[in-house]
């Protein structure tokens, strides 16, 4: 897998990791306090299937590798290729 986006491994954050784990060619790992979601294909996470409220979405992305933002808004979080 090429691309990882980095959040912090917190209560908070687990409904997105769930998320992330049930999208195609997507992997959920652990690396230090962080989860780690890694794809080679851009990812796009839809906010309202997390269930998480905007202060937790606005704050999720510790990092990026790989791949920007192109969409991060009250609908979903979209990456794109750098």
């Amino acid at each position: 897998m090429g691309h990882r986006l980095f959040m912090l491994d917190v209560p908070e954050n687990v409904p997105i990791a769930g998320v992330a784990r049930h999208l195609p060619d997507v992997r959920v790992g652990r690396l230090g306090p962080y989860f780690v979601i890694e794809s080679d294909a851009p990812l796009s996470i839809d906010r309202r299937a997390t269930g998480v409220r905007h202060a937790v979405w606005y704050s999720f992305v510790a990092g990026l590798d790989g791949w920007r933002i192109a969409q991060w808004d009250k609908d979903a979080l979209r990456t794109e290729e750098r």
